[in-house]
């Protein structure tokens, strides 16, 4: 018998983002609590790899910083972001109350031209939850039998999707989206003191991260050196998650990083360990401490 911490119910963590993204970060939500408590109340929290935006939703909506900026390099993805931001929030809400979920339509759907933001972000939204796990690269295929047989309706939930998006627009004043590329933005506001970065890049490290980034993100090529060197040089504070890959532990110990593995479930439901990264993780552990649970050891 071992001691192992408890994975995080996701089911009680607030869902707030219209996505299915490969890597998302809700079971990392309490933890992103518990870092931003021991540190003064950010002026600026950045997320330079926004993908699905959990992370950056969830500061946003429980006022854990005063702005949040996230950054997405992905076009379909930034135009979603952009449309929620802006002035597209109620239209993209409705597109998707009033769009008659069939396999003929979606590829009709996606057939037509998209040339406006808002059209890209319903399309992107469109593919994300009718694309198998939500995998928006090139190459993944249309949901066949889905959950429960529903097919490519068993992650299409309108009137979920329309509220959350919704919701978004609500408190869209202190967010700001950037399609750039999230190593170049970082190294722009490193020098900032009172701005947290919570770092979630694609996880293209190590020999099995890169076969899987290549296969779950359009943007999956980066220089994960530069990555460290320019998170050693954030004046604020950052944390940074990762695949458990030796790899990267080795970058981070070699950066005087501190590191921590946190239990978690993938999208198959898979029990796994998920390496956190940051200056100082005893809150982590004493988190992880307090969730322990006597049971065998099943990882």
């Amino acid at each position: 018998m071992s001691e192992l911490p408890k994975i995080v119910n996701v089911a009680s963590v607030p869902q707030r983002s219209p996505f299915r993204y490969p890597g998302g970060k809700t079971w990392l939500v309490p933890y992103i609590r518990a870092w931003l408590k021991t540190i003064a109340k950010p002026q600026l929290f950045i997320e330079p790899f926004a993908g699905g935006g959990i992370v950056g939703l969830t500061v946003g909506f429980e006022e854990l910083a005063k702005s949040v900026w996230l950054v997405e390099l992905d076009s379909e993805v930034a135009a979603v972001w952009k449309s929620m931001f802006g002035a597209n929030a109620k239209w993209l809400a409705g597109r998707i109350m009033e769009f008659d979920l069939t396999v003929e339509n979606v590829r009709a759907e996606l057939a037509k031209p998209s040339p406006s933001i808002r059209q890209r972000a319903f399309n992107t939204i469109l593919k994300n939850r009718t694309l198998h796990g939500g995998i928006l690269a090139h190459g993944s295929g249309m949901l066949k039998n889905g959950e429960n047989g529903k097919g490519i309706k068993s992650r299409w939930y309108p009137e979920t999707l329309s509220k959350r998006i919704k919701d978004i627009g609500a408190i869209k004043d202190c967010f700001q989206i950037y399609e750039q590329d999230g190593i170049e933005f970082m190294a722009k506001y490193a020098s900032e003191s009172e701005t947290a970065f919570f770092i979630d890049p694609p996880y293209t490290a190590g020999g099995k991260g890169k076969r899987a980034g290549r296969r779950l993100y359009t943007h999956y090529e980066l220089d994960h050196q530069k990555l460290f060197d320019v998170a050693a040089s954030v004046r604020g504070d950052f944390l940074m998650t990762y695949d458990n890959d030796p790899e990267v532990e080795a970058m981070a110990i070699k950066a005087g990083f501190d590191t921590a593995l946190v239990p978690m479930k993938n999208t198959h439901h898979e029990k796994m360990l998920e390496l956190l990264i940051g200056r100082d993780l005893s809150w982590a552990r004493a988190m992880l401490r307090a969730r322990t649970i006597t049971q065998p050891l099943l990882f």
